[in-house]
């Protein structure tokens, strides 16, 4: 087997290290009102399942930078497949064990928040250290598999859920197990390089990074991308079934199902095209499309009709946010040379402070307005408004610099 074809089998298990992120990150939110009713959970203890995941992936990403160069991408990598796995598994046991249910359900979702902390800060620069021509489509056909395994979880869940029964969730947490753990495997064995044996740049010290004003700027935007994506993301199955009324299976395929195929093409379109559209104007105008997906969800009055511009807004929303994430990773790539693993880190740290904080603000406010998600993703809309400011400022910062 050519060295070639040896790094195809390393994209490929990447790919399928981000629908493993996209397993833990959302097979539990389909389980949020499931949680509710079996272990008596109040809305505000389900919002800190979601701060709670986060929040852990957020210090991941801040560890990280110290010990990944250290101790290797592949360890690293296989040990986030590892806890990944032993998460999902401990789901269905940890919770009827303890006494305090919700305590359960904590141990278990840290445990797979350190893996997919682990998971966000190695993908994107193995991929990156591979040896392709266009990096800013390889980047977005990379977290196009994201989407396209939160796609899988809803609807090999929901089909499922259909058949066997909601009660029966643990079955299928364990099914969705076996990715990781066959995933893991593969990374024991596929080529890795390190950015710098891929640039030939030497990596930069974390200190020089830190006095970049160039740097910060892309930490905003990560923080605004990861924001804007999660805080309808992981509300979009309790939106439907909850706000909008619909059943849980028409909910969970008109609302995460969709909203995760649609981000997945807008991924995979700038990662077929990315050559010919520039990539700041494509990201400008995906956020303005943003900022009106949020409007018509927060703002569809309670009918029928308001039903479905509702779930349009959803779909709508999973289209507009597709690059932002992948988007500005190429940016900073491209920007900062030799920003190395720790840049990375850096950045996946600001894009999960964003995935933490918007779901987060929008469970808040709703919970103050009476349970009221229209309000809550209203909130949201502060984080597209940021993300197109900062856009606009990039945009011009690079005409003056041509």
């Amino acid at each position: 087997m050519s060295g070639s074809q040896n790094f195809k089998n390393t994209i490929y298990a990447c790919f399928t290290g981000y629908i493993v992120q996209a397993i833990v990150n959302n097979f539990v939110p389909l389980l949020f009102v499931t949680f509710q009713r079996e272990f008596s959970l109040p809305l505000s203890k389900i919002t800190l399942l979601v701060t709670f995941n986060f929040g852990l992936q957020l210090l991941t990403d801040l560890a990280s930078v110290k010990f990944v160069d250290r101790i290797g991408y592949r360890i690293s990598a296989v040990l986030a497949h590892l806890l990944s796995a032993a998460g999902l598994i401990l789901l269905t046991i940890l919770p009827g064990l303890m006494k305090n249910s919700f305590a359960g359900i904590l141990i278990c979702v840290m445990i797979y928040a350190i893996g997919g902390g682990l998971l966000e800060v190695l993908i994107s620069p193995i991929v990156e250290a591979c040896p392709t021509d266009n990096k800013e489509a390889a980047m977005s056909l990379l977290h196009s598999f994201y989407c396209w395994g939160h796609l899988a979880v809803v609807l090999f869940s929901t089909l499922f859920f259909a058949v066997a029964g909601i009660g029966r969730w643990r079955v299928m947490a364990l099914l969705w197990a076996l990715v990781p753990i066959a995933n893991g495997i593969a990374f024991l064995r596929v080529p890795i390089r390190t950015l710098a044996e891929d640039s030939g740049v030497e990596d930069r010290p974390l200190k020089e990074i830190l006095g970049l004003g160039l740097f910060w700027l892309f930490f905003v935007l990560m923080i605004c991308s990861g924001a804007s994506e999660q805080a309808v993301s992981q509300w979009a199955s309790t939106f439907a079934e909850k706000g909008l009324g619909v059943p849980k299976w028409i909910g969970d395929l008109a609302g995460p199902m969709t909203f995760a195929a649609l981000m997945g093409t807008a991924r995979a379109i700038y990662g077929k095209f990315g050559d010919r559209i520039p990539l700041v104007r494509f990201m400008i105008g995906s956020t303005a499309l943003c900022i009106a997906s949020y409007l018509l969800i927060a703002l569809s009055p309670d009918t029928a009709q308001g039903a479905t511009a509702g779930l349009a807004g959803v779909g709508l929303c999973g289209f507009s946010v597709g690059i932002m994430w992948p988007g500005t990773f190429s940016l900073a790539s491209a920007s900062i040379r030799g920003g190395g693993t720790a840049m990375f880190a850096l950045l996946a740290l600001a894009g999960d402070v964003g995935c933490m904080s918007g779901p987060t603000l929008a469970g808040f406010v709703s919970g103050a307005f009476g349970d009221n998600l229209r309000a809550g993703i209203l909130a949201g809309i502060l984080f597209p408004l940021l993300m197109i400011s900062g856009l606009f400022f990039l945009h011009k910062r690079r005409k003056a610099a041509a």
